[in-house]
C-alpha cells in the first residue's frame, strides 16, 4: 500500500478523534438553544471554569486565596489535603449546578421573552464574568489536569497496524475515551430530549416562553435543569480538554472552532453536533494532510470557517437544522 495513502489513514483516524472533542463543546451550545432559544457565548468559558474548578477542588487548593492573604496578610494557599478524582467530579458538578440556579435567578429570570439578541448579549457578559471570577478563584497559572484518564499511544493499534501497513498508526488513548463518552452522552442526550416529560417541555420552552408558561411549563425549573445538563456537558469537555493540554485561560477558545461544528451540524440538533465535529475535525486534518504543504500550512487555523461560510451560503440552517419558514 503506498505510504500516502497509509499517513493518510491515521490523519483520518486523528481527525475524527479531534472532531469528538469539537462536539462536546457544540453539545452544550445545543443543549441550551434547544431549550431556550439562547446561543450561549460562554459555553467555552464555562468548560474552563469547570475544569479550573476541578482541578482547585482535587488539589485542596483555597478560593480566593491570594485576595485573601493579600486582605489579611496571610500565606494560605492549600488546605492540606487532596481530593480523589471522582468525588472531585461531583463536587465540581455541584457547583456547576449552583452555578445554573443563580444564572436564572438573576439573569434570565428578568429577561423572560426578550429578543434573541438580548439573550445573546446576556451570555456575553456571563461569559466575562465566569472567566474574571475563575481567574480570582483559582489564579490564572497554567495547571496540569489528571483525574486517571489513559494517555499516550494506544499500543494494540500501534501493533496491529504496524503489522499490517508496515506503519504504526500513533492514536492517543485520550481521545479514544473521549469518543465513547461522547458517543455515550449523545445517546443519553438524544433519549432524554425526545421520549422524556423534561425533554419535552425544553422543546416547549424554546418555541415560545410565553406559550409554555400559559400550559403550566415551569420556564424557572427548565432553564436551571438544561443549564446544569450544559453545565455537566462543558466540565466533561474541560476535562478532555484539560487533560489533553493543561487548564489554561485560552480553553475558553474552543467555544470557537464549535461555532463551525454548530453551522455544519444545525444549531438544533444533538446529533448534528456529533456529525458537524466530525466532519470539521477530520476535513481539516486531510486539507492540512494533503493541500497544507502546498499552499505554507497553518491551514488548520481557517479551513472549518471556510467550509462553515460555504454551508451558510448554501444551507444555512446546517445539515440537520430545521429550515424555518415564516409565512406572512
Amino acid at each position: 500500500m503506498p505510504d500516502q495513502l497509509v499517513f493518510g489513514m491515521e490523519v483520518f483516524l486523528n481527525g475524527l478523534m479531534a472532531g469528538v472533542l469539537y462536539a462536546l463543546v457544540a453539545l452544550g451550545f445545543v443543549l441550551i438553544y434547544k431549550a431556550s432559544g439562547i446561543f450561549n457565548y460562554a459555553q467555552g468559558v464555562m468548560a474552563l471554569f469547570s475544569a479550573l474548578t476541578l482541578v482547585g477542588i482535587m488539589e485542596g487548593q483555597v478560593p480566593f486565596g491570594h485576595i485573601i492573604n493579600a486582605v489579611f496578610g496571610t500565606e494560605i494557599h492549600h488546605f492540606g489535603w487532596h481530593v480523589p478524582a471522582f468525588a472531585a467530579i461531583l463536587l465540581t458538578m455541584g457547583v456547576m449546578v449552583l452555578l445554573a440556579i443563580c444564572v436564572q435567578k438573576f439573569v434570565f429570570r428578568h429577561l423572560v421573552g426578550q429578543e434573541p439578541i438580548i439573550l445573546f448579549m446576556a451570555t456575553i457578559g456571563l461569559a466575562y464574568f465566569l472567566e474574571g471570577v475563575g481567574d480570582l478563584m483559582w489564579g490564572s497559572e497554567i495547571k496540569k489536569l489528571d483525574v486517571g484518564l489513559p494517555q499516550g499511544i494506544n499500543s494494540a493499534i500501534d501493533e496491529a497496524t504496524l503489522g499490517m501497513f508496515g506503519y504504526g498508526f500513533f492514536i492517543d488513548n485520550l481521545d479514544i475515551v473521549a469518543t465513547l463518552i461522547a458517543t455515550l452522552l449523545v445517546i443519553t442526550l438524544v433519549i432524554f430530549s425526545q421520549y422524556t416529560k423534561q425533554g419535552r417541555a425544553m422543546r416547549a420552552v424554546a418555541d415560545d416562553h410565553q406559550a409554555a408558561l400559559s400550559v403550566g411549563v415551569s420556564l424557572n425549573f427548565v432553564w436551571v435543569m438544561v443549564w446544569s445538563v450544559a453545565g455537566f456537558v462543558a466540565l466533561v469537555a474541560g476535562i478532555m480538554w484539560g487533560t489533553k493540554s493543561g487548564v489554561q485561560f485560552s480553553l475558553s477558545l474552543i467555544a470557537l472552532k464549535a461555532l463551525p461544528v454548530l453551522m455544519l451540524g444545525g444549531f438544533t440538533s444533538i446529533p448534528g453536533a456529533i456529525v458537524g465535529g466530525l466532519i470539521i475535525g477530520v476535513g481539516e486534518k486531510l486539507f492540512e494532510f494533503a493541500v497544507g504543504p502546498l499552499v505554507g500550512g497553518a491551514t488548520e487555523n481557517w479551513f472549518a470557517y471556510v467550509l462553515a461560510l460555504v454551508f451558510l451560503v448554501f444551507r444555512p440552517q446546517g445539515l440537520f437544522g430545521e429550515k424555518i419558514i415564516e409565512r406572512v
